[in-house]
């Protein structure tokens, strides 16, 4: 069957039906794992602030932990599926978010709410990149019946925002309670995401069971144009982290307040709903590198556009929003093309082999640029430290630089990589 054929059949979960059970399976895991999440992680830059009192850099220090024990620690759980098989990392990965979000609702210090942040960024470097890892090897096997990876990619972050729709709903309304219900219910929900991959998940053998743990690293660091891929492409973890620090301060910048960031955070997840699959199918046409170079270019607008309007008179009204809303829509945009390619390209980089480090090593770059990047975004958001268009266009240097790393790859000819 023609791949184009097939892929226009796709529309949005309705293309559930037609995946295999087990690639059905993992697509809807990633609906689940962000339901739970996103209850939780939206709000919680103004639980530190506002009820805990923290100052700007603090939050961001938090919230750049929680990114990098997740991120930056993929590469420990890309391994053991690697090692030990996606079921158990995964199973292992829901208790650890359960206890963190307990954790979270149960602190009222640094100290405690760091302790929670690290355990639940660590639950999904456990879990994360056992899904990615055996999505790809599922898709990859069945590419000859018509699937196409980048497809199926798509399909996997549609699922995903889908989930990233829901939570932040259930989040605000329970925000009318407290923070820390949010936390327990998200908590309860994880247990119940853990119970269905335990009757559920196929307990598959590891790929490389029984190897050196050394000579798979030693692969993974010894594939240099991977390498130089993932340190290229690190900026996109630290330009989507920022819908989470930095369009609060714009939201309260420019309306005093931050009762939009809920909607916000739902148009972001409705974009990538009714554009994923369609962005995809039309972007697949044009070179990779060069598709990723143009996603990246989107982002980099999205925060010149807000640079400009902290330089022009704020409107009154619902007016006000229009520099959130373009600065969500372009974010959202080059998301949409630079993430199904960037994750179709680490397998064929990786030659088919020891996926869950290569995607562990991949996310790990980002989770070291996070830590970096929103501790310095969190110092210069504030506006006693920088003007806020000086800020936001030094976070517009991120993407630039991004886009400039992976274009030099495309022009010497590193992206041009056959499926194995």
């Amino acid at each position: 069957m023609d791949p184009s054929t097939g892929l226009r059949r796709w529309r949005l979960l309705g293309g559930l039906g037609r995946l295999p059970p087990v690639m059905r399976l993992l697509v809807l895991t990633q609906l689940a794992f962000n339901v739970g999440f996103y209850m939780v992680v939206p709000y919680l830059a103004v639980h530190l602030a506002e009820d805990l009192g923290l100052a700007g850099g603090v939050v961001g220090l938090v919230l750049g932990l929680r990114t990098f024990s997740q991120q930056g620690l993929f590469v420990i759980g890309g391994t053991l599926a690697d090692r030990i098989g996606a079921k158990p990392v995964v199973l292992a990965g829901c208790a650890l978010r359960v206890l963190g979000f307990v954790l979270l609702a149960a602190a009222g210090g640094l100290v405690g709410v760091i302790a929670g942040a690290l355990l639940t960024g660590f639950a999904a470097a456990l879990f994360s990149p056992a899904v990615e890892s055996s999505l790809a090897r599922e898709a990859g096997e069945r590419s000859g019946e018509g699937l196409v990876r980048a497809d199926v990619f798509a399909m996997f972050a549609v699922s995903g925002q889908v989930g990233a729709v829901v939570g932040p709903l259930v989040g605000t309304l329970l925000l009318l309670v407290d923070f820390r219900v949010s936390c327990l219910v998200a908590a309860v929900a994880f247990v119940l995401i853990g119970l269905a991959h335990l009757h559920w998940l196929p307990n598959r053998p590891a790929q490389h069971a029984g190897e050196p743990v050394l000579a798979g690293w030693a692969e993974v660091l010894g594939n240099r144009p991977f390498l130089a891929f993932a340190a290229g492409y690190a900026g996109y973890l630290v330009c989507y982290n920022q819908l989470y620090l930095a369009l609060p301060v714009e939201l309260v910048r420019a309306t005093g307040n931050q009762a939009a960031l809920g909607w916000l955070f739902a148009l972001a997840s409705l974009l990538v709903i009714t554009g994923q699959l369609p962005t995809t199918r039309w972007i697949r046409r044009f070179d990779t590198g060069h598709a990723i170079v143009l996603g990246f270019a989107l982002m980099a607008l999205a925060f010149v556009l807000v640079a400009v309007a902290a330089l022009l008179p704020t409107p009154s009204g619902p007016l006000a929003l229009w520099s959130a809303v373009g600065f969500v829509v372009l974010l959202t945009g080059g998301q949409m093309i630079t993430q199904p390619l960037a994750q179709d390209l680490v397998p064929r980089l990786a030659g088919e082999r020891r996926l869950g480090a290569h995607f562990g090593v991949l996310s790990s770059a980002g989770g070291v640029a996070v830590l970096v990047g929103s501790t310095a975004a969190g110092t210069l958001l504030d506006p006693t430290v920088a003007p806020p268009a000086l800020a936001w266009l030094a976070l517009a240097l991120i993407p630039v630089a991004s886009a400039a790393a992976i274009a030099m790859l495309a022009r010497r000819g590193a992206l041009h990589v056959p499926a194995a």
